[in-house]
């Protein structure tokens, strides 16, 4: 070959592989995530979610591309990013971080499938008509993290029988969630015989003027309701328990792991796991209304017992027995 010819042949070859790659990765198909809240501490979640879809054969980066929007708790903000995830062409959206981001993308598309995870009846929040047949173009996943609210209430007693008032947390602003948490937890105190102080946070400073109002009521014990702001600001509640040397209790195990006392609720790694798998399938041809809304079967009850130990309470070995995770 002579050398302009072969210098020709490489100049060709470097337009065309450039132009290859990025017809490849246009060739993606695409996942919007779709989320109310910020991407801190959220790490195991999505690995959870690549573990699925790795299950159903698609890699991030390889044969799927995954588009993240996140509201930073500015649920104003949904509609608009839902409308975005459309016009990067997403082939599924997944929603996650409560009800307003699945009503976002509900809103934004009738023909793009979205699944999405909550934690109460989606068939009640009006998301889908059936759950075992969805109409339209929505499925997903509930966690029945409400429905757990009384036996998380029992398991504090169980771990502080003492505690006669007990301060419950919830985030006015997430309406359904504060509606199910204070019915089912001050039905689970009437049972029990406990007295229940309701407090409101929707932001960091509220949580803050929370934290006046425990130092002044000096309540037993804290319930810490399990919305997604407040599971996002877990952290900072688990500062604020142990500043008050106040036993609390979490909807998710991470807080338990951040040096909350106890845990009880859903796997959330493992309900991303579970949507990730279904949106592969979508990808792959399946239609959302032939994917029935799964429920939560995964649970999980995580003590502390270091911080147990900071707040001189004895675990019982009962609820030792019965707990998932020990954390020493």
């Amino acid at each position: 070959m002579r050398r302009r010819e072969f210098i020709a042949l490489l100049g060709g070859a470097a337009v065309t592989c450039p132009l290859t790659a990025r017809a490849q990765q246009a060739a993606m198909p695409v996942i919007g995530l779709l989320d109310s809240r910020s991407s801190d501490a959220m790490a195991s979640r999505l690995a959870g979610f690549r573990q699925g879809l790795k299950e159903v054969g698609f890699a991030e980066g390889e044969n799927v591309r995954i588009v993240y929007r996140w509201a930073e708790n500015q649920l104003d903000r949904l509609p608009e990013m839902a409308a975005d995830l459309i016009r990067q062409q997403a082939a599924v959206i997944f929603t996650t971080g409560g009800p307003a981001s699945a009503f976002a993308a509900k809103a934004a598309t009738t023909t793009i499938p979205v699944i999405f995870l909550v934690a109460d009846d989606p068939a009640k929040l009006g998301l889908v008509t059936n759950l075992a047949r969805p109409t339209g173009n929505l499925t997903g996943f509930n966690l029945l993290i409400n429905e757990l609210e009384a036996k998380r209430l029992e398991l504090l007693h169980q771990l502080v029988p003492g505690a006669v008032r007990i301060a419950v947390l919830v985030n006015p602003a997430n309406v359904s969630y504060t509606e199910a948490t204070l019915r089912e937890v001050e039905a689970a105190a009437r049972t029990i015989g406990v007295q229940v102080q309701v407090l409101n946070a929707n932001t960091a400073r509220e949580i803050e003027q929370v934290s006046a109002t425990i130092g002044q009521e000096r309540p037993d014990a804290l319930f810490v309701g399990a919305s997604p702001f407040l599971n996002i600001r877990r952290v900072q509640l688990v500062q604020l328990a142990a500043f008050h040397r106040l036993p609390a209790t979490y909807a998710l195990r991470e807080a338990a792991e951040a040096g909350g006392l106890m845990s009880y609720g859903s796997s959330i790694v493992d309900a991303y796991r579970q949507l990730a798998i279904y949106a592969g399938r979508i990808l792959k041809g399946a239609k959302p209304a032939d994917l029935p809304v799964m429920q939560a079967s995964k649970f999980e009850f995580v003590i502390n017992l270091a911080t147990a130990r900071l707040l001189g309470l004895e675990v019982p070995p009962m609820l030792l027995a019965r707990a998932d995770e020990v954390i020493e």
